[in-house]
């Protein structure tokens, strides 16, 4: 029988599809324009229907243009255009998406020439093709990588371009749960948008509090017959694994559901797309699932009357973006009411305005700034929306500390009911100086606008005593956690380099010296002498040059905050002494490709900028700060600027000179922490030792979280075996394999994946190795009496996917194990002075991270059912150890560093312990009353029958006292009368029916066990 991602993935997935409401077209019916893979038919009556003034000779036309607009290199951006207008022809009905027509097939060939490629599974809405899924088996060995690098291949020739340009999503999964912490995604269900290379996957996670509202329709037997057929895989209907892949909750049929839900499609169609000018061309973008839920929290909170809130998501999540795909949602969430809407984005410094204004602008909106407190009141007087020719989008970028700290108030226009203006406040954890009243102009300004205030970091309520951040901007609209962040691969995790020994004593030694010479003079001062910046440019230098041979990456930059911009001047002038005169003309340095240049056979030659408010204009530090981000700048020397906001990838060393406090400290050391690549970590040299301020950073973090999230501190043989030897070889086959099903390929594939053990799968993948050698053997000697004993064929196949699943685990590990292994032999080459100087590295643990741990492990512990269980006491005992020795409530980095692994410790204990609970559960019919017995059976010793034979007896009891007590409702109340039952029952089924020698006082035993289970159930249940 078929047990291929066919039968296993893609059909099911197709007919969760039709359950979704799209309609399935055969192979044989797949007439289309082999151009575009438009079905034409179909377009053609749907656009009709959708506009009336039209004939056919205009439907033509249309096509005939749309396959020529295809034909650009835009990555389907001008045909996107046309997809979504709201104006002229409509290609589909957003207004009335149920108006529309929705179709799925299988295996439409995309072909162009001589070239060619089938998607498993393709989406069309009004015949055309927008969206494609493609599909593998559980447990195959690349799990996505290999589909998505197959993708890559594909859109970067020109000949796939028209199909490139006309997907808008697509889906890739291999029906597993997602492996949280890989930094290249391999297994699960993820999504994109097209590419002409680099595809990015984006996990989704759904968010409870915002649920798709469809419900999915019956299909009938006729629909899947249908199917089956056209398909030739009609042997598969009544396998249990097809059974079992048709359930809606499924790694791809939750996907599925989250995307192509008729309001979810029509929301990511409409406004999840973006397309983004980036230096190196331009880029579709499709939105992270944080953003989307966000923005239906955002559209609630204001359906509920709510003018004001916050948005926390981490750093690196994409905030200016979300306040992008906003403009577009708000803009027709508001027009539906007869209102036009008129947005803001507000910043509180000059730098964060131009990296605002250049982040709209790249995605396409008109930008608007606004620097002075005249130009914002000009601003406000002006009641149209759109203040462009052009027709563009409009977003007005303001910064506030440019306002006077007069009053304005009495100097805004009257008040247009017609208009509503939407602020969104950039980095609401800080106070835009609340001393005064610059934030205060802006609120009054507009009492009635809507206040979104984004935060990448908690709102830390000891910072900003002077005012109430939840009092001033409302409370939190949606969430999402640094440490989701990095399960998700947005974001890396961080590394802290402590700087020690030789080369601080000489830090100390300099300073030392410069007091003696000149007195108590500032810190700063000392900071910024030659022999001290000296001393720390040859470390930043040194180091830099040796990161990039040790990853063999020369593409890597750091950059230096430094502890005062008198420091980074002196540092960017030796740097200039030691390197030569850097080159100023930016749009040179843009215009060149990156490339890296010696002094020598063995020295690089490194360029620098230097990024101060006060060093250059702004042109000249934008077109540098593009210069750093193409690769043609290798160190910036900062103060103040480009702490927050500032995102290049290839940054992954933040050599920090200076102590940065609280929201402020977060903002900083996430500036290393972008996905690039395939690195695991972004690092920070620290030569200021932040680890007090990190500490008090993560415990007012902590607390922040403790407050949202709830106190977790509360609550596997030879040829001349004889026959008897063969039958000992299937009966211990049998005993490891006990707690899996080997009936249900597909639930055996699950609960496989849950192991993460290899030596527990290794034992497995033998077992089923002796069971294929055992067959041959059978065979062989002509032992004919065993033909029947084993279902070997059933054994083999379950072979085939232990092996993959141990084969998955082997993949994982080895992956970039090349690269690791020079990394190990540059490194064990390194001098002793360097492993002097950088005495330590260790990952800086944040709060959400522990904090999660706790929650797992609490939970872990919580969904054991079986809390009487020796190993399950024993976690418990371990974990109350660890509370009466450690304060697990303490946040600093030695506090964590010590208590997270036990933690982890426990919940990987607690989650096998669940795993085996669970299949055994499954050998009762997810009975747990008959797991526990089962368990303290075995555990007692008493029994010396083989775990096959206990549960074959212990269902037989199972499966007469339920008839019983199902015929007589009554029997569970009299206790004494159950009891002599039960006796009965377990006397027949283990003395006569298994043979079992037991003696009376363990038939007892075995009878009280059952019976307490089942009273216990009783009486826990009666009166509820």
């Amino acid at each position: 029988m078929a047990f291929n991602e066919d039968s296993r993935v893609k059909i099911p997935a197709i007919l969760h599809l039709i359950r979704l409401g799209f309609t399935y077209i055969p192979l044989s019916e797949q007439h289309r324009r082999e151009d575009t893979n438009i079905f034409e038919g179909i377009f053609s009556q749907s656009i009709l229907k959708l506009n009336p003034h039209l004939d056919a000779s205009d439907v033509r036309r249309i096509l005939d243009e749309i396959s020529l607009e295809l034909d650009y290199e835009d990555l389907g951006q001008k045909f996107y255009q046309r997809l979504t207008s709201g104006a002229g022809i409509k290609l589909i009905d957003f207004q009335n998406f149920a108006n529309n027509s929705f179709h799925v097939t299988t295996e439409l060939t995309c072909k162009n020439g001589d070239e060619e490629f089938r998607p498993d599974i393709t989406l069309l809405i009004n015949g055309m093709p927008l969206a494609f899924i493609e599909v593998k088996k559980p447990h195959n060995r690349d799990g996505v990588i290999a589909e998505r690098n197959r993708i890559n291949q594909r859109f970067m020739q020109k000949h796939f371009r028209r199909f490139a340009n006309i997907t808008q999503v697509m889906v890739f999964s291999n029906n597993m749960e997602y492996e949280d912490g890989i930094v290249d995604p391999v297994f699960g269900a993820f999504y994109a948008t097209a590419a002409y290379k680099d595809l990015q996957f984006n996990y989704f996670r759904e968010d409870p509090e915002y649920p798709v509202k469809q419900g999915l329709k019956p299909i009938s037997e006729e629909q899947e017959n249908a199917i089956l057929k056209d398909t030739n895989l009609m042997v598969i209907k009544h396998s249990p694994e097809f059974l079992t892949n048709k359930s809606e909750y499924t790694p791809t049929h939750r996907i599925l559901t989250s995307l192509f839900s008729r309001e979810r499609f029509a929301f990511i169609l409409k406004y999840a797309l973006a397309y983004v000018a980036e230096e190196k061309g331009m880029e579709k973008h499709i939105m992270r699932y944080p953003q989307l839920f966000a923005s239906l929290a955002i559209a609630q909170k204001l359906s509920e009357g709510l003018t004001k809130g916050i948005i926390w998501h981490t750093q690196g999540s994409g905030k200016t973006a979300l306040a992008f795909y906003n403009v577009k949602f708000l803009t027709e969430f508001f027009q539906k009411q007869g209102i036009i809407p008129k947005f803001y984005f507000i910043v509180d410094r000059l730098d964060l305005l131009i990296q605002a204004s250049t982040e709209f602008s790249n995605r396409g909106l008109k930008v608007n700034q606004v620097n002075s407190r005249q130009d914002f009141i000009k601003d406000l007087r002006i009641t149209g929306a759109i203040h462009n020719d052009s027709g563009l989008p409009e977003i007005t970028v303001v910064n506030i500390q440019k306002f006077s700290t007069d009053a304005m108030v009495a100097e805004v226009m009257v008040y247009d009911i017609h208009i509503q203006r939407v602020y969104f406040l950039d980095e609401a954890h800080r106070s835009y100086n609340p001393k005064g009243n610059y934030l205060a102009n802006l609120i009054n300004s507009d009492k009635k606008a809507i206040k979104i205030a984004l935060t990448g970091t908690p709102l830390l309520r000891e910072v900003a005593k002077e005012y109430d951040s939840k009092t001033l901007f409302g409370n939190y609209i949606h969430k999402y956690y640094y440490n989701m962040s990095i399960a998700d691969g947005y974001t890396l995790r961080l590394i802290r380099e402590e700087i020690e020994g030789k080369f601080k004593m000489e830090m100390k030694e300099l300073m030392d010296q410069i007091k003696i010479q000149k007195g108590d003079i500032p810190r700063s001062k000392i900071y910024a002498h030659p022999k001290f910046v000296q001393a720390m440019l040859d470390y930043i230098v040194d180091d830099l040059i040796r990161f990039r041979k040790d990853q063999g990456d020369a593409t890597l930059g750091g950059m230096v905050v430094c502890d005062s911009s008198e420091q980074a001047r002196q540092l960017f002038h030796l740097f200039e002494a030691r390197f030569g005169e850097q080159e100023t003309d930016a749009g040179v340095l843009l215009a060149a490709e990156p490339k890296e240049k010696y002094l020598t056979n063995e020295i690089p030659i490194l360029k620098a900028a230097l990024i101060l408010h006060d060093e250059n204009d702004k042109d000249i530090r934008k077109d540098l700060v593009k210069v750093y981000k193409k690769g043609n700048l290798d160190l910036l020397f900062v103060y103040n600027m480009l702490l927050t906001g500032f995102d290049a990838k290839r940054l992954k060393k933040l050599y920090l000179a200076r102590v940065i406090h609280d929201h402020n400290l977060l903002q900083t050391l996430t500036r290393v922490n972008r996905p690039y690549k395939k690195y695991k970590y972004g690092y920070v040299v620290d030569f200021a030792d932040i680890s007090s301020a990190f500490d008090r950073t993560n415990r007012l973090y902590f607390d922040e979280l403790q407050e949202q999230l709830g106190d977790e501190m509360a609550l596997y043989s030879n040829l001349f075996k004889s026959q008897e030897e063969i039958q000992q070889d299937i009966s211990k086959i049998r005993e490891v394999l006990f707690q899996f099903d080997t009936e249900n390929k597909e639930i055996f594939s699950q609960q496989i994946a849950e192991i993460t053990d290899k030596s527990h799968l290794l034992e497995i993948v033998k077992s089923l190795r002796t069971a294929k050698e055992l067959k041959n053997l059978i065979a062989l000697n002509g032992y004919e009496g065993l033909e029947g004993l084993a279902d070997f064929d059933t054994w083999n196949r379950l072979l085939t996917v232990a092996q993959s699943r141990l084969d998955n685990l082997h993949f994982v590990e080895n992956i970039g194990n090349e690269d690791a292994t020079t990394n190990i032999i540059n490194t064990a080459l390194e001098d002793i002075v360097f492993e002097f100087i950088k005495v330590s590295e260790s990952e800086l643990v944040l709060a959400d991270q522990f904090k999660d741990m706790l929650r797992k492990t609490r939970e872990s512990l919580r969904d054991n059912f079986d809390q009487q269980d020796p190993a399950f006491v024993s976690l418990r005992e371990e974990l109350e150890r660890i509370f009466k020795k450690k304060n697990l409530s303490e946040v600093s980095q030695q506090d964590l560093v010590e208590n997270l692994p036990l933690l982890r410790k426990i919940h990987e204990k607690a989650k096998e312990l669940n795993r085996e609970n669970a299949n055994l559960r499954a050998k009762y019919h997810q009975d747990e009353k008959f797991a526990r017995v089962h368990k303290r059976l075995t555990e007692s010793g008493g029994l010396t029958q083989k775990q096959v034979q206990l549960q074959s007896a212990l269902m037989n009891v199972k499966s007469k006292a339920d008839e019983q007590i199902q015929n007589s409702q009554d029997i569970m109340a009299n206790e004494a009368f159950f009891n002599r039952y039960m006796m009965q029952l377990v006397t027949q089924e283990f003395l006569r029916e298994q043979k079992m020698k037991l003696d009376f006082k363990t038939t007892q035993r075995i009878n009280q066990l059952i019976v307490s289970e089942y009273l216990n159930q009783f009486n826990n249940t009666a009166f509820r």
